[in-house]
């Protein structure tokens, strides 16, 4: 959930306004690709593209028609990458229990409620279509018009969550056209681990709580609990 240690202040900025919310949408191309050469090896292909490849995963990025990220496919294709190539930090001997999932169908939001102060990792639903295509073992993303369905979302939710030990997840709604509830029920499915991680669900109404009050009634979920 945190940024590269690697990067200099200016890129680490450029990084986090490709994960703040709500979206930016003036994120220049200049500095995104200039952060991406600190994190990746570069290759500039014959029609200008340059491909970047991080931790055997490859991002293609053509020459934009603007000067900034102007497209929601553009941007959760960065997101994408970014997340699946972040190197997973050690095992401490004080891990952080406190992992809290707010989710709804237009966006994931990812908390470490241990942290004071602490921001989210946003996760979007891939677009249906015209959208960037992630593939793992160095395959590139690429432009698509496949469809690109709810697993695909919550794969990329799964794999954000893989290494908390554990997790709240707070939505809104009940029954079957809950997202919450889709998404704990796919978690069962295919990743029982990570089902097995999961203390509890809170149906809220997330669109009119702050983060700070959804991690204020995280802690208290966590300490009714006695998760320590």
């Amino acid at each position: 959930m945190n940024a590269s240690s690697t990067l200099t202040e200016n890129h680490l900025q450029t990084y986090q306004r490709i994960f703040q919310h709500p979206t930016l949408y003036n994120i220049g191309w200049r500095e995104v690709t200039a952060m991406l050469r600190e994190l990746c090896q570069v290759e500039e292909k014959p029609n200008g593209s340059l491909r970047f490849t991080r931790r055997g995963q490859t991002l293609v990025v053509r020459p934009p028609l603007t000067k900034e990220v102007s497209d929601i496919n553009e941007l959760n294709a960065l997101r994408d990458f970014l997340l699946h190539t972040e190197e997973v930090p050690p095992e401490t001997g004080e891990p952080s229990t406190h992992w809290v999932l707010v989710i709804d169908h237009h966006q994931a939001r990812i908390f470490n409620s241990d942290q004071t102060g602490t921001q989210a990792l946003p996760i979007q639903p891939p677009a249906t279509t015209d959208h960037f295509r992630h593939t793992v073992d160095s395959a590139d993303f690429s432009h698509s018009r496949e469809p690109h369905g709810q697993n695909a979302y919550f794969a990329s939710v799964a794999q954000a969550l893989k290494a908390a030990p554990n997790v709240l997840v707070i939505g809104a709604g009940t029954g079957t056209g809950s997202c919450m509830q889709q998404f704990v029920g796919w978690v069962k499915s295919h990743h029982p681990d990570l089902a097995g991680r999961i203390i509890g669900t809170v149906t809220v109404n997330e669109h009119h709580m702050s983060d700070d009050q959804l991690l204020v009634l995280a802690r208290k979920f966590f300490k009714s609990h006695h998760v320590v």
